[in-house]
């Protein structure tokens, strides 16, 4: 099940450094890498949605061998190659030479998902893709890190929708040898690297890991012949098999996630947890400061000082929370090997309002010393939502603090913009994104120049839509309504929403039809015509959220919407590069406050494309009257749902389709670009995660790795 350089063909020994390029996942967001493979076999590569390793196993060999021998192929192979060459061995960083005294022990960053390229398909959506960035991130600044999440052999699920629209949920076993996981040894004949009790027997676990530039990826693993059947299956798939599965597979991640670095002789310095999925990792730590010989407030301690948590939801229900007898099946007696009662243990999880639960989110809280949200208005939600683990005393003074989300440029900004940006701005300007003011200059961007290029990335979304509603129509759809509902009555021309994330309920995606007559006239005005893009998966258990894409889904079969309405099935991160660089506007519509964040419509403004929102999550934060629009709060006395359309009609009517079509005389609207700029400059200097993980490492990391105590402020309930 490894990939190695026999699993590919044939490579010529000229060129055979494109298997280690292949094999880490920095090509992914260096440009001159990715334009490396698209030059071997352009079609292929997108035939294999730019997947390295599937293009060296698929292309001719009469294709390689011409590029083993092409002058220009191998000079730009050179400079890539010494360019990873450089990744590996350089300690010319931004963490090295800011934190030269903590360049040593890593920061362990657990999480349940990570979403780095579409060619590994083991993460669900934000959370995931926002780890992804933060390795990514990391990577880019030296920051010492290692990522430990599973190994889903099934991934997600693989979205189609019936003739109604009700998603459908399938699962396809991909092929590993076309991903960068490689097994991790572990010096024995034995396969696996740790040992985990569950469910009253040991299950094996073994690692495969990834490589993300600077960046190793641990992926945890109990498909092995020595496990229990039932055993094997724990980490088929991602979110799935109900609460029992869910406990066991956090279980593993958690325990089984230190033993498995412990074993590979990894010590880390600091222990972050993304989520309450990784929480079980500070009991295993617990464990093991006393079997080191501490007692259990001084193990606390030692967990808490080098602990931090980061929470991302801001609706109580989206917490585990695990009853106890489910608990004690999974785990047997560890309290007793962690040297406490039942009760003492069980307290660690313990939840004011939720008696006879255990509870991931309060466990983290009370094992970690820093906590965070993910938007400044998440921040406060959190220490609101959170206070009776602190009672007796005011929601503010909660020692709940907030790292505003940012996402990687250069995984999501597109080419095009990065070429533009080259030639304002100086090639090489990705060195300079610190230096005060940088970000200033693109508001003199050319106004023509930054319109064309995005009417070449919405050219290439439209071209994606057609070509792919071509293949669903060969082997997946029925009906001429599903091909037209697949998007390929779009107009290139038209102004062109983009709503695309989970379809969960308060996320608001029927919000858009709540005045059909409205939404109408202006979707098929034909001098002025609108047309909205959808895309996005109902978690499988989440019936509600399937159906509001169900309702969402009718809208596209409706004649009277003349195809202006499209739903594009099996969202991912192929899919969504294309969507956040191509579509014109990006829409919100979160019920305040429960959007945590929103990393989407960072992505969509790094490439120049505006925000339409409620005001939550990080456009709370980021809205400044330049770079989008706001639907401002409802009153007390309104109807949320109600006066939330009403102002986003509005606004499209009076605001947003005016300035999109009032043009020059070369065609170009140059107050829509104004607001371009003002988004592009608004994403690259505050929202991007190279600005996240450098207050990561300042406000959380270095301290902890320091062991700065002081303040110490843990829960009391």
């Amino acid at each position: 099940m490894t990939t190695s350089p026999s699993r590919i063909p044939y490579l010529p020994a000229r060129i055979e450094g494109l298997s280690a390029l292949a094999m880490n996942l920095w090509w992914s967001w260096n440009r001159e890498a990715r334009s490396l493979f698209r030059s071997i076999d352009e079609p292929l590569w997108h035939l294999t949605r730019h997947n390295p390793l599937e293009l060296l196993c698929r292309v001719d060999p009469a294709r390689i061998a011409a590029c083993a021998s092409d002058s220009d192929f191998l000079r730009r192979y050179d400079d890539v190659m010494v360019r990873m060459a450089h990744l590996t061995s350089s300690q010319d960083t931004w963490f090295h030479q800011a934190h030269a005294d903590l360049d040593g022990r890593p920061v362990a960053y657990f999480c349940a998902e990570f979403g780095l390229h579409n060619s590994v398909p083991i993460y669900s959506g934000g959370l995931g893709v926002l780890a992804g960035d933060h390795c990514k991130a990391a990577s880019d600044l030296g920051v010492p890190m290692v990522g430990v999440g599973l190994f889903y052999r099934n991934g997600y699920f693989d979205q189609r929708l019936r003739l109604d629209g009700w998603q459908q949920d399938s699962d396809v076993e991909y092929d590993v040898s076309l991903t960068p996981l490689t097994p991790v040894a572990n010096g024995s004949k034995e396969p696996f690297l740790a040992t985990v009790e569950t469910s009253g027997r040991p299950v094996h676990v073994q690692a495969w890991r990834m490589m993300v530039g600077r960046v190793p990826i641990y992926l945890l693993d109990t498909n092995l012949e020595v496990n229990h059947p039932d055993d094997r299956a724990l980490m088929n798939k991602l979110y799935a098999g109900g609460p029992d599965m869910r406990l066991r597979q956090e279980w593993i991640l958690g325990v089984g996630g230190v033993r498995v670095l412990r074993a590979m002789g990894i010590d880390p310095a600091v222990w972050h947890a993304n989520e309450g999925h990784a929480a079980f990792m500070m009991v295993e730590r617990l464990r093991e400061y006393t079997a080191g010989g501490l007692d259990f407030p001084e193990a606390v301690h030692q967990v808490r000082a080098h602990g931090i948590f980061t929470t991302h939801t801001p609706v109580p229900a989206g917490h585990d929370a695990f009853a106890v007898e489910q608990l004690e099946t999974c785990t047997g007696p560890v309290w007793s090997e962690i040297g406490i009662d039942r009760e003492t243990f069980f307290g660690l999880g313990a939840h004011p309002a939720l008696p006879g639960q255990f509870h991931m989110t309060a466990t983290a809280m009370r094992l970690s010393s820093r906590v965070n949200g993910v938007s400044r208005r998440h921040g406060q939600v959190s220490r609101n939502l959170w206070r009776d683990l602190w009672p007796g005393r005011p929601w503010e003074t909660v020692p709940i603090g907030h790292v505003t989300n940012g996402v990687h440029l250069a995984t999501w900004m597109a080419s095009p913009i990065m070429a533009l940006l080259d030639e304002h701005l100086g090639e090489g300007w990705g060195a300079r994104l610190d230096e005060p003011g940088f970000w200033d200059q693109v508001l003199t961007l050319d106004h023509a120049k930054l319109w064309d290029t995005h009417v070449r990335l919405k050219l290439i979304l439209g071209n994606f839509i057609r070509e792919d509603a071509r293949r669903r129509f060969a082997g997946q759809l029925k009906e001429a309504a599903q091909v037209v509902g697949a998007g390929t009555l779009l107009d290139p021309t038209a102004l062109t929403i983009g709503f695309a994330r989970r379809f969960a309920t308060y996320k608001r995606a029927n919000l858009i039809f709540r005045d059909l007559d409205r939404l109408r006239r202006l979707l098929v005005d034909p001098w002025r015509p609108v047309q909205i893009i959808f895309a996005g998966k109902a978690h499988p258990a989440d019936n509600p959220g399937k159906e509001v894409l169900q309702s969402v889904y009718q809208f596209t079969r409706d004649p009277e919407f003349e195809g202006r309405v499209a739903f594009l099935e099996d969202y991912d991160m192929h899919l969504a590069h294309l969507l956040v660089q191509g579509v014109d506007v990006w829409v919100n519509l979160p019920r305040v406050p429960l959007e945590a964040s929103g990393t989407s419509g960072m992505k969509a403004a790094l490439n120049g494309i505006p925000q339409l929102s409620t005001l939550d999550g990080w456009w709370q934060e980021g809205y400044d009257g330049l770079s989008g629009w706001a639907i401002s709060p409802a009153g007390e006395a309104e109807d949320a749902d109600a006066a939330d359309a009403e102002r986003f009609y509005r606004l499209l009517e009076e605001q947003v389709v005016p300035l999109y079509y009032t043009r020059n005389a070369h065609g170009t609207p140059l107050g829509w670009v104004e607001k371009m700029r003002h988004a592009l400059r608004l994403a690259g200097s505050r929202f991007n995660g190279r600005r996240m993980v450098q207050e990561y490492v300042q406000e959380y990391y270095a301290p902890a790795i320091r062991e700065e105590s002081s303040g110490d402020d843990p829960p009391t309930a």
